[in-house]
């Protein structure tokens, strides 16, 4: 296994993103590397111009919205955590183009790892992520490891 010095997580600020960035968390700390979080930002409510009739009832963007600033606030925790138990976390936030803002930061961090989290999607996650995943995997230059929970 490769001595990882620099770790990024994707984080897509969806309670699965948790485990992704615990996994992230107990690598570095194994290996001794830089740990760095990125939180990719999605505005569902964009998404409803181009929302084809019927095909997500309004009620599921706004629900959308609510959880995935839920989610933010726990995983703001369990980075305030680590952080306050004197363990470097860098903190990124995007809401540009995942794959090539992901390219930019491996190549800017020389990043060996990446990990991500892996789960089962709802409509609106494999709407605004479906082919996000596939495209990572295929363009980066490091490893990647898929975190299920």
């Amino acid at each position: 296994m490769e001595n990882f010095r620099n770790i990024l997580v994707i984080s897509r600020m969806i309670p699965y993103s948790r485990e992704a960035i615990k996994v992230g968390i107990s690598l570095a700390r194994r290996y001794d590397a830089k740990l760095l979080v990125l939180h990719l930002v999605s505005n569902p409510v964009d998404m409803m111009a181009v929302n084809a009739p019927g095909l997500f009832p309004e009620e599921q963007y706004k629900n959308y919205k609510n959880s995935q600033q839920e989610a933010k606030e726990q995983l703001d925790k369990v980075i305030k955590q680590e952080t306050q138990d004197g363990f470097p976390i860098k903190e990124l936030t995007s809401d540009r183009n995942p794959v090539e803002e992901i390219v930019k930061l491996v190549k800017e961090e020389k990043i060996d790892l990446i990990l991500m989290s892996a789960h089962k999607e709802g409509r609106i996650e494999h709407a605004l992520f479906g082919g996000e995943n596939d495209a990572i995997i295929r363009k980066m230059p490091c490893s990647i490891m898929l975190v299920k929970k």
